[in-house]
C-alpha cells in the first residue's frame, strides 16, 4: 500500500524522469547555464510543495493542487493530490503568479480590491490572475525569490504557509 509521501515522491520521480526524455543531455565539459531568475532551489520547492499537500491532506482537504515559482514567473513544481480538479491545478498556478506579479499575498489583494477599483480594473484585465487566498511569496530576508500558490481546498492559504514554514529557513 502507498502512503501519502510515497505517491507525491512517485508523482514528483515520474515528472522529473519524463522531463529528462526531452531535455538535452548536459554536456559535463561546460558549466550550467545560469538560472534566469532567483527563486528556491528545487529541492526546497518540491519540499515547500510537499508540505501544502500533507497539509492539505491532514486536513481533509483532497483536491488541493501547489504550484511554486521563481522570480520571473517560471513554473519550478507543480503537485497535485489525487483527484485535484483541472480548475485547482490552474488556480494554484494562477495565484502564485498574481501574488508574484503584485508582490503580496492574494488575500490581501482579495480583501483590497473590494475598496480599490483600479486594482479591480487590473486583477479583471488579466483572466490569469486569481486573487482568492492561497498565493503567498516566497522570501529571502527582503528579496523576493518566487511564489507558491494553492488551489482546489478550502484551506488554500493555511497550506501555502505550511509550504513557506517547511523551508523558510533555508536559503536560495
Amino acid at each position: 500500500m502507498f502512503t501519502r509521501k510515497k505517491i507525491t515522491l512517485l508523482a514528483v520521480s515520474a515528472i522529473l524522469s519524463s522531463s529528462s526524455v526531452f531535455a538535452a543531455e548536459p554536456d559535463p565539459t561546460k558549466n550550467p547555464p545560469a538560472p534566469a531568475a532567483h527563486g528556491a532551489t528545487l529541492e526546497s520547492s518540491i519540499d515547500a510543495a510537499n508540505a501544502a499537500i500533507e497539509t492539505c491532506l491532514d486536513k481533509d482537504q483532497k483536491g488541493a493542487a501547489v504550484s511554486v515559482v521563481d522570480a520571473a514567473g517560471v513554473l519550478k513544481v507543480l503537485l497535485a493530490a489525487d483527484g485535484t480538479s483541472e480548475r485547482g491545478v490552474l488556480s494554484s498556478t494562477n495565484k502564485a503568479i498574481t501574488a508574484l506579479h503584485f508582490k503580496t499575498a492574494t488575500s490581501q489583494l482579495f480583501k483590497q480590491k473590494d475598496t480599490d477599483k483600479a486594482l479591480a480594473e487590473k486583477l479583471a484585465e488579466n483572466p490569469h490572475f486569481n486573487a482568492r487566498p492561497g498565493g503567498i511569496l516566497l522570501k529571502d530576508g527582503e528579496e523576493i525569490i518566487g511564489a507558491i500558490g494553492v488551489g482546489g481546498a478550502k484551506i488554500d492559504e493555511e497550506c501555502a504557509l505550511a509550504g513557506i514554514d517547511k523551508i523558510k529557513a533555508r536559503a536560495k
